[in-house]
């Protein structure tokens, strides 16, 4: 990695460290408390008052609480590399889950702005910032188990971060013994969405007790900083990576999987950074991931630089706080859902760009959770009333929500005319941003590979050969379009550039049977090279009655490595179980990708293995 080398900025560091020798004011510590995969409903301080998490509330009795938090994409990484970039991951090009595309050599981390500075940085320890481009020993000073801001040379100030995991998803995997839960299920207020299964009051009250657990570790890391003697130089930020951690929570861009806590603790000396008049205030300003970078930079007195996306809501360069804030998801693991979500401070819009998927695909990770496999097998059995049902549907393809008066968000105001206007609104915000960020999601991951050119997907949104316009027209169209713009659709469908064959082919698929005059184009562009469009030509066609050539096509997808790669084949897996199909024809060729898979892969490589292996479960084909 190209490390940061700007004369200004070293000029700045010195005239900053000389600065602060003169007045300790100048040059707080900075500490990071992160936990793992939990939403801010589950703690005490933010209203619930089963939680059991008094470290946490005494900090935001000592501090300043924000009421409107966000994460960008409401699983780790991704949101990850927000954070580190101060860039939005779906601009960086490095949404999806367990990607090494390319970073930009445009973009650099906080940690290097800030050594610049005159900080010492250690990150304890994770650092899965989804990009080959991040290397951690280059950015930090120390990046491993054993970081720690005493390891600093004498009367440098740090920044550092302390990444608690023990409250992540994977710790409701295996269940507790019952008797030895501290939260008692029987007690638990479950959403209107989950059903009343025992397995699913288990794991909400286990997960209490991990969020308990998680909480005494705050409270440690934070005696610890007061035994230093530095607690009164430093300012504390805590907050989760992003929300969870049930179903439809983590991974997905409702409240309960974006709404984060957000605590700060800032120290009387640097009382002109409080947000608010005083300590135990609540501040509702809009804050995002996005926003960290440029805020951590604007304490620290270093200039932003023009490429980050967030607004800093401290210190010398503060903005005025935005009107929205946004997020997104893409792929997560092995399974492909395309969606943006806008939130103000009342309502929550959400674009499904892949409304013919289900909310609740079986993502191997997410169903290892009982609570899960009781809601999907509810749901199988025909135990689950209208709204539990809802998520294992197709979607439509916006959601509107007033989330201030519906925190679960359930009742869909898209086409209730009377919020027309705010419907419009947020569909407009979302449209505007994706045109500010350059949004990567135009473009289906598996055609990264024909656009990148040696550099990055950030790079090539911005290049003269990327017809950015022309994709956002075409994603609106595909979505919100109508019957009547079949004919644009088939036009898409013989366009050179790959991205937007995609949306016609999305476009067409959407309609259903009303493309059914689309059906010569569809066969027409059966062969193309896109796996991503090939597949979607499948699915339309096969909508349409013409399975027997959509079969076709999937199994070529399946069996040509040749022009199709792994990511081609996750990507038609993912449609072979959305149309249900289990010919002799399908069964046979996703039995000999099986076989032909090397069961121990891991990242991209993982993912094809997974759907084949669920979708030989699913049609009670045994594995060998």
């Amino acid at each position: 990695m190209k490390s940061i080398n700007y004369v200004a900025l070293s000029l700045l560091a010195t005239s900053f460290q000389g600065c602060a020798r003169q007045n300790p004011v100048a040059k707080p510590n900075i500490l990071w408390i992160v936990s793992e995969d939990n939403s801010a409903y589950f703690t005490g301080c933010y209203g619930n008052s089963f939680a059991t998490t008094p470290n946490i509330d005494k900090l935001a009795s000592q501090g300043f609480l924000y009421t409107h938090a966000y994460c960008t994409n409401a699983v780790c990484a991704p949101s990850r590399n927000t954070i580190i970039t101060g860039v939005y991951a779906s601009s960086n090009g490095h949404e999806n889950m367990r990607s090494t595309y390319p970073k930009s050599a445009e973009v650099h981390t906080y940690p290097e702005y800030l050594r610049q500075a005159g900080y010492y940085c250690t990150n304890n320890a994770k650092t899965d910032y989804n990009t080959s481009g991040i290397i951690p020993s280059e950015i930090w000073n120390e990046s491993s188990n054993k970081a720690h801001y005493k390891n600093r040379p004498k009367g440098v100030p740090f920044f550092a971060v302390f990444n608690l995991g023990t409250s992540h998803e994977s710790s409701i995997h295996k269940q507790t013994p019952t008797e030895k839960l501290r939260h008692d299920p029987a007690k638990v207020t479950l959403p209107p969405y989950h059903p009343d299964t025992p397995e699913m009051r288990h794991d909400w009250a286990q997960y209490y007790d991990k969020i308990e657990d998680m909480d005494a570790q705050v409270g440690a890391l934070l005696k610890e900083l007061d035994n230093s003697g530095e607690a009164d130089n430093t300012i504390v930020m805590y907050y989760g990576d992003n929300g969870g951690v049930l179903a439809r929570s983590k991974r997905f861009v409702y409240e309960t999987g974006t709404k984060i806590p957000f605590i700060i603790r800032i120290p009387e000396k640097y009382k002109n950074l409080f947000p608010a008049k005083g300590p135990g205030q609540k501040v509702d300003r809009l804050i995002n991931f996005v926003d960290l970078a440029p805020t951590l930079l604007s304490i620290a007195g270093v200039p932003i630089p023009k490429y980050m996306q967030g607004d800093a809501f401290l210190g010398n360069q503060k903005t005025k706080g935005p009107e929205y804030t946004f997020m997104s998801r893409q792929r997560m693991d092995e399974r492909y859902d395309l969606v943006r979500a806008v939130r103000d401070k009342e309502y929550r819009y959400i674009r499904n760009y892949m409304p013919f998927r289900i909310t609740m695909q079986h993502v191997n990770y997410l169903f290892k959770a009982p609570s899960a496999q009781s809601w999907e097998n509810a749901f199988n059995e025909g135990k689950t009333n209208a709204l539990q049902s809802l998520y294992f549907h197709t979607k439509p393809v916006e959601e509107l929500y007033d989330s201030e008066n519906d925190p679960w968000e359930i009742k869909n105001l898209a086409s209730d005319p009377a919020y027309t206007a705010v419907l419009e609104r947020m569909r407009k915000a979302e449209t505007d941003w994706m045109g500010k960020i350059r949004d990567v999601g135009l473009v289906p991951e598996s055609e990264y590979k024909n656009f990148i050119g040696g550099k990055s997907m950030y790079d090539y949104m911005r290049s003269e050969t990327c017809p950015f316009d022309k994709l956002m027209a075409a994603s609106d169209l595909a979505t919100l379009g109508g019957e009547s713009n079949l004919n644009t659709f088939v036009l898409y469908l013989k366009n050179n550039n790959s991205a937007i064959r995609y949306w016609g082919a999305t476009g067409l698929l959407i309609l259903k049977n009303s493309a059914r005059a689309a059906i010569p184009a569809l066969k027409e562009a059966s062969a193309d090279k896109s796996g991503a469009v090939a597949t979607l030509v499948a699915e339309a066609l096969y909508g349409l009655g013409e399975k027997e050539l959509a079969r076709k096509i999937y199994t070529r997808i399946l069996k040509d490595p040749v022009t199709y790669d792994m990511n081609d084949r996750t990507f038609a897996l993912n449609s072979i179980d959305a149309v249900n199909d289990n010919s002799p024809e399908l069964k046979s060729a996703v039995q000999q990708l099986f076989k032909e898979q090397d069961p121990s892969a891991k990242g991209l490589a993982s993912y094809s293995v997974l759907m084949t292996e669920w979708l030989l479960k699913k049609w009670g084909i045994k594995q060998k």
